[in-house]
């Protein structure tokens, strides 16, 4: 065994995450380096390293890869300057030359079982629907819809998932709200998903 990975592995770990007036749910998990604020992750949601989660609401069955940003705030753009420095609230910097109230918090939306993938960023507000994915470094500016698979900077469409029939049923069974029991039935045919809804009677 390496011992020099396995201590840059234990150190990466120990930096742990900061996490404030959040709501994580217990079977979810936060890798070390992140970074959470006024946000909430539903169940068996995971996020990478070094992730920034601003004024966002993470559904179910979510995966974050590393270094995913998602929500922040805005500078004011139609004042003379967009610098806090004119602004009311606290921030980084010490001087203040005014006191204009200025802070949009905006919420981001990131629905169940959605797969967003390294060094991704998030525009604060956008929704990201069901199901969908997210490529590696993209930009996402717009709404994203359920299962849909973008890419890019800015994100564009690359495909769908699924065909729009199967889209409907999946969104229709809503499987990420089931209780976990029910999902261990279901599972089985996970790898199938014609076969799934056939058998739930949804095709």
């Amino acid at each position: 065994m390496n011992t020099a990975y396995l201590l840059a592995k234990l150190l990466k770990k120990l930096r742990g995450v900061a996490v404030k007036a959040s709501q994580v749910h217990p079977t979810s998990k936060l890798e070390s380096g992140t970074q959470m604020v006024e946000s909430t992750m539903g169940r068996h949601s995971f996020c990478g390293y070094d992730c920034s989660l601003l004024q966002c609401d993470i559904g179910a069955f979510t995966s974050l890869a590393s270094r995913v940003a998602i929500g922040g705030i805005a500078h004011p753009m139609a004042f003379v300057s967009t610098s806090p420095a004119f602004l009311s609230h606290k921030d980084s910097i010490k001087a203040k030359f005014a006191c204009h109230d200025y802070l949009p918090r905006v919420r981001t939306v990131i629905g169940n079982d959605v797969w967003i993938g390294e060094g991704a960023y998030i525009k604060a507000g956008v929704t990201i629907g069901h199901g969908a994915v997210v490529g590696m470094g993209s930009v996402v500016t717009k709404n994203v819809r359920p299962y849909e698979v973008v890419a890019g900077n800015p994100a564009r469409h690359i495909k769908m998932r699924f065909e729009e029939k199967l889209v409907t049923a999946l969104l229709q069974l809503a499987w990420w709200d089931l209780p976990d029991e029910e999902l261990r039935r279901l599972a089985v045919n996970f790898n199938d998903p014609v076969a799934m809804l056939t058998r739930e009677g949804l095709l």
